[in-house]
């Protein structure tokens, strides 16, 4: 069971640098960026690529993080300066990226059982990965608090008065998109490192991922003002691994996955409409079979 729970929190923050990304363009910016599947992948492929030849994995993220944005900037670009539907723009992004990694890593995996990462030490994995979530939090928390994060989260709360302000919506919004991919490539990164391998196809369904890990943790996040954001978007993640796990543990194949991952999905938009408290002193009675039962005291 401990290996099961370690194992959670490993995938979980991984997963969680990626669900930071998907809130800003889900939340922040009201834009359904799908290129996402593939700036994942493509954050793998470049630090597959880079750690065979030899490239410091440290760098390697870096590395990842600047590929994410530059994919992020043509999505933006696409939607702002050819005016293309943000959705479609994300789409295209997506499609070509699939050929790109496929260049960037020669074929369609590459395994990195014998490169260096940054696991390649006497630390526990999951305190690497910990530590790395908590940071990009904390840098992303302190950025929206600057003059720069406040303007981009108007933008996608009020247009109008960004426009009024003299600034230009279109670049806060390709900045935003280079941002968001750049943390996706940096856990696709991640991944690779962790799962010791690179392939084409490992980002398909990170989208569907990332905002269900957004909105689960919002759907029960919701009522505690205190937590911030970026926090709730972490804590859902980790929940999305752990019901993914317990799902796998009740004996379902992984075929069903898919299956598991619309159902959280489902449910977490259902609640995340209702008026969900997190209290435990809310149940005063409990009804079984029709008769009111106290609790004890």
């Amino acid at each position: 069971m401990d290996g099961l729970i370690i194992n959670i929190l490993e995938q979980g923050f991984i997963f969680a640098i990626m669900a930071i990304g998907v809130y800003i363009t889900y939340r922040i910016l009201d834009f359904p960026d799908l290129s996402v599947d593939g700036t994942f992948a493509l954050g793998a492929a470049v630090t597959a690529a880079a750690l065979i030849k030899g490239v410091n994995p440290y760098i390697s993220l870096l590395l990842a993080f600047i590929s994410g944005m530059m994919a992020g900037g043509v999505t933006g670009i696409l939607h702002v300066k050819l005016k293309i539907t943000n959705l479609l723009s994300g789409i295209l992004v997506m499609i070509g990226l699939y050929s790109i990694n496929l260049r960037i890593m020669g074929k369609a995996n590459i395994p990195l059982f014998s490169q260096n990462t940054i696991f390649s030490n006497d630390i526990s994995p999951v305190i690497i990965i910990a530590l790395f979530a908590i940071l990009v939090k904390i840098a992303l928390d302190l950025f929206l608090k600057t003059k720069l994060g406040f303007i981009l989260r108007a933008t996608g709360d009020n247009p109008q008065m960004v426009t009024s302000l003299g600034v230009d919506i279109g670049t806060i919004k390709i900045l935003g998109l280079m941002i968001s991919n750049g943390l996706v490539a940096v856990s696709g990164s991640m991944m690779a490192q962790y799962q010791k391998f690179s392939d084409v196809g490992m980002g398909t369904g990170i989208i569907v991922m990332g905002l269900a890990s957004v909105i689960l943790g919002e759907a029960i996040f919701k009522k505690a003002s205190w937590w911030v954001p970026t926090t709730t978007a972490i804590l859902g993640s980790i929940l999305y691994k752990g019901s993914i796990s317990f799902a796998l543990k009740l004996g379902l194949p992984p075929t069903d996955l898919k299956l598991v991952t619309c159902i959280i999905v489902i449910f977490a938009l259902a609640l995340n409409g209702r008026k969900f408290n997190l209290n435990f002193k809310m149940l005063k009675r409990v009804n079984l079979g029709g008769v009111p039962i106290a609790p004890n005291k």
